[in-house]
């Protein structure tokens, strides 16, 4: 019987739903701000900036063969409280998913996510033949369903995807609710708990995984140099866990995994925290400018603890975002990560915050 290559291609990769990011090319014939990709509305650390600039005469030679001081300033900013073996780097915070997915997940088992959440939840763990189940997050407020999850639960469970706070809702797991969960937890899983946002988070319950880690749980806390630090073109991230967990992971790290550029960057946005303050209060002061133009518009929107917003757009999700690139702005439809109707806005620079607001007085006035 005559066979073609398909013949062995791998079933679970058979072409279903892809991760695409947010549009990244504005529209060159008009000013555009682009609030669709949850990027740092300031830019980048100006010390990631000059540790770049300063190591681009030696991009000739290989990077660090292992990420360990990148790992060692990682455990500084911790403030000694973690070890730099409880460290895992990757390009990017997805990556660190992938890697989490490739050392724990064989065929047939089984992940367990929310949506709406991140796509590549659900669209990594596809490639390495797991089963995706969906523990949708509460409606009308996208609480976290603990109940719906533990239920879930069963002999063939590896990896449970927490995000907090959520990309694209902006909601958050208060500590109480993450004390719970994690309590009842069964030992031998591992709660994957995405905080890239956590910088932006004020909520007084809001809590990391970092006080998990301590008491010794199997849980990973996921972070980005994207957004605090403005280093999304780097794409460098890092998880931090138990000793035991980041020794296990760390042997599928290949050498010379991160580049000498993003290994410098992520060092110097380290020992910016003069920048990090500075962002923190750019979005803390234009969520809540935001916020109260969405009350004053009669706008339906979820309260945020990230740099951005979900809202109920007053036009077809397509429609409005077509819109509003007339009016100079982009924005993010969220149906592909679950939120079917829905659009993701970014919060901005004040001069993007305050064009934002313009374009949807507009809107809302025709």
């Amino acid at each position: 019987m005559k066979k073609d290559i398909k013949s062995i291609f791998k079933p679970h990769l058979e072409p279903k739903e892809v991760y695409k990011g947010g549009k990244n090319t504005p529209p060159s014939n008009k000013k555009i701000y682009k609030l669709s990709s949850n990027e740092n509305p300031l830019g980048a650390s100006p010390k990631a900036i000059a540790a770049m600039k300063a190591i681009l005469d030696k991009i000739d030679v290989y990077p660090d063969q292992t990420d360990i001081r990148l790992r060692m300033t990682l455990a500084q900013d911790f403030d000694g409280q973690l070890s730099a073996d409880q460290f895992l780097c990757g390009n990017s915070g997805s990556e660190v998913i992938d890697m989490l997915l490739r050392a724990f997940i064989n065929e047939g088992d089984e992940v367990i996510f929310s949506n709406p959440c991140f796509l590549p939840y659900s669209v990594f763990s596809r490639w390495y033949g797991a089963k995706q189940v969906d523990v949708p997050l509460l409606h009308p407020n996208y609480d976290l369903d603990v109940e719906g999850i533990l239920k879930a639960i069963n002999e063939k469970t590896k990896i449970i995807f927490l995000t907090s706070p959520n990309n694209p809702t902006g909601t958050y797991i208060p500590k109480s609710v993450m004390d719970d969960f994690m309590a009842r937890v069964p030992k031998n899983i591992v709660v994957v708990f995405d905080e890239v946002y956590r910088h932006f988070a004020d909520a007084d319950d809001y809590v990391t995984a970092l006080p998990y880690v301590l008491e010794g749980h199997n849980v990973i806390g996921l972070n980005s140099f994207s957004k605090t630090y403005g280093l999304a073109g780097q794409r460098i991230g890092y998880g931090y866990t138990t000793p035991t967990i980041a020794n296990y992971v760390r042997l599928i790290h290949k050498p010379f995994l991160l580049p000498l550029t993003s290994i410098e960057a992520a060092i110097g946005a380290l020992n910016d925290n003069e920048f990090v303050q500075k962002t923190v209060k750019t979005v803390l002061e234009g969520r809540k400018y935001i916020a109260s133009a969405f009350d004053d518009l009669g706008i339906t929107y979820w309260p945020s603890q990230g740099n951005f917003f979900i809202i109920d757009p007053p036009l077809p999700e397509i429609a409005f975002t077509d819109k509003m690139i007339e009016e100079g702005i982009m924005v993010r439809p969220v149906s592909q990560f679950g939120a079917p109707g829905k659009v993701r806005i970014t919060i901005g620079n004040a001069d993007a915050n305050n064009a934002l607001v313009s374009a949807l007085r507009k809107i809302m006035a025709k």
